[in-house]
């Protein structure tokens, strides 16, 4: 878990001081290292929440993908698609889901060449009892008023569709 440092001032803070002293500015570079410190301390909460369970943050978003999959099971290279990592780092989280009895992996009849991905009961009983305890732990963002949680998604979303993550025209969930 990330430690909480304690100190008598937000170092953060300071080094804005500094940066506006020397380069200008700093409110960008305040917010772009709040948000590392914040990516830092959340998954450190995430992953001390998920350990009882075999889980780390990365493969529980596998399972509840699969979770939300219409049967169960996806192509390796969409679950990467879909979460925005890289086909080595599905790969490694597969390996390791299917060592745990989460996950069931199959050659896909559609691609000859790619894998399916199929959650197992197991799976889908630890995705049930690892969801319950982050969300007691309010995904770790317990500080922050709901209609503060909708401003907070509504400008990191500004940032994602800066970068080009989703389409601006987002069709409908459904």
């Amino acid at each position: 878990m990330v430690r909480p440092l304690g100190l008598p001032f937000d170092p953060i803070e300071r080094a804005g001081e500094s940066w506006e002293a020397r380069f200008g500015p700093a409110a960008t570079m305040r917010a772009a290292t709040s948000v590392f410190r914040v990516q830092q301390i959340l998954l450190a909460r995430f992953d001390e929440v998920l350990r009882p369970h075999g889980l780390t943050f990365a493969r529980y978003e596998v399972l509840v993908l699969l979770t939300f999959s219409r049967t169960g099971e996806l192509p390796l290279k969409v679950i990467g698609s879909r979460l925005m990592v890289h086909p080595t780092s599905v790969t490694n989280a597969i390996d390791r889901l299917v060592a745990a009895g989460f996950v069931d992996r199959r050659p896909n009849p559609a691609d000859g060449r790619g894998v399916l991905a199929g959650i197992t009961e197991r799976g889908r009983e630890v995705v049930e009892s690892a969801t319950a305890a982050l969300t007691v732990l309010d995904f770790g963002l317990g500080d922050i008023p709901p209609d503060e949680l909708e401003t907070l998604f509504a400008v990191l979303k500004r940032v994602r569709l800066g970068a080009g993550d989703v389409a601006e025209a987002e069709s409908p969930v459904g």
